[in-house]
């Protein structure tokens, strides 16, 4: 998400073709799954601090709306 986030190239590769992207990376297969379909929940629950998180989030155009949904109940 790190180079998503301030690498326009990588950026461009991550919307080109996400489950390709995530597959550089030594993730298991349900992160994986996470990062390609932009699950939030998930990708919380697995670690991804929300500084990292929200930036990727919104390059995506997720509102703050859904956001905070996709996280509610969480501590």
């Amino acid at each position: 998400m790190f180079e998503v986030n301030r690498n326009p190239e990588r950026r461009e590769e991550y919307r080109k073709d996400a489950a390709a992207f995530a597959k550089r990376y030594d993730l298991t297969a349900e992160e994986k799954e996470a990062v390609s379909r932009l699950d939030i929940r998930v990708l919380y629950q697995r670690g991804v601090h929300s500084l990292l998180l929200r930036p990727f989030t919104l390059l995506h155009g997720i509102s703050n709306e859904d956001y905070a949904k996709a996280l509610a109940g969480l501590e």
